[in-house]
């Protein structure tokens, strides 16, 4: 199994500390955030790894070299100055992931999930981690049916972690899911929670709910946060 890390964001919120240090790479308890994700991916067996890049992009390699100190083989899918969004930048990294199924973690979240706990391969076309809603996503993503269904709508919302696992064919097809402005761009820039919604309809996406620690590193207050509550040890 190979595995996507998502790291070509702005990073917009995390500003100025982004101004000059992607928001992957900024530290967390001594370390860059998106080497806490190479050191459990390794331990679980995954040797390559395609990161996809965008601003600040050379940064990476310099801070991560090809991952051999990892035992990791880094690729790294760079997207231009502009960021694809998720689903374009997934479709642009599929040349680099192959035909089977890969672990897809975004690069900006930290938790203490076990990533050995993912199934090899998802029932239908992917299998989502999900999370109680945190204070800044009032409303939600997704809802988790007794089945283990993720379905676009429900009672008790949650949050999709930005983890999981995903079969490449999730996006085949996609355009006739998508209506983002940037869909007719060459290479297409398009989001892949819409993808999602339209494959929950036929009972093809399935999820878990995780109730341990995750955090959204989105802003420079969630990252003192964290940094915070790892050197105190609650997280």
């Amino acid at each position: 199994m190979k595995a996507l890390i998502f790291a070509a964001g702005l990073g917009e919120r995390m500003r100025p500390l982004t101004d000059t240090t992607p928001k992957p790479l900024l530290e967390v308890a001594g370390k860059p955030l998106i080497v806490w994700h190479l050191e459990k991916l390794a331990a679980i067996g995954i040797r390559d790894i395609v990161i996809n890049t965008s601003w600040l992009a050379p940064q990476f390699p310099q801070t991560l070299g090809d991952g051999a100190r990892w035992g990791l083989r880094l690729h790294y899918s760079y997207e231009g100055t502009q960021p694809l969004e998720t689903g374009g930048g997934m479709l642009h990294a599929l040349p680099l992931l192959g035909e089977s199924p890969f672990l897809l973690v975004n690069g900006d979240i930290w938790t203490d999930y076990d990533f050995a706990r993912l199934p090899r391969e998802p029932a239908g076309l992917a299998h989502l981690v999900m999370v109680d809603r945190p204070v800044q996503a009032t409303q939600g993503d997704f809802a988790l049916d007794d089945g283990g269904l993720v379905r676009g709508d429900g009672p008790h919302r949650l949050t999709y972690a930005g983890l999981g696992i995903y079969r490449p064919q999730l996006l085949d097809g996609w355009r006739a899911h998508s209506s983002d402005a940037g869909a007719d761009a060459t290479p297409p820039r398009f989001r892949l929670a819409p993808i999602l919604r339209a494959h929950m309809e036929e009972h093809r996406i399935s999820g878990e709910h995780h109730r341990g620690q995750w955090t959204d590193v989105g802003t420079p207050q969630r990252l003192q946060a964290l940094n915070e509550s790892l050197a105190s040890g609650i997280a």
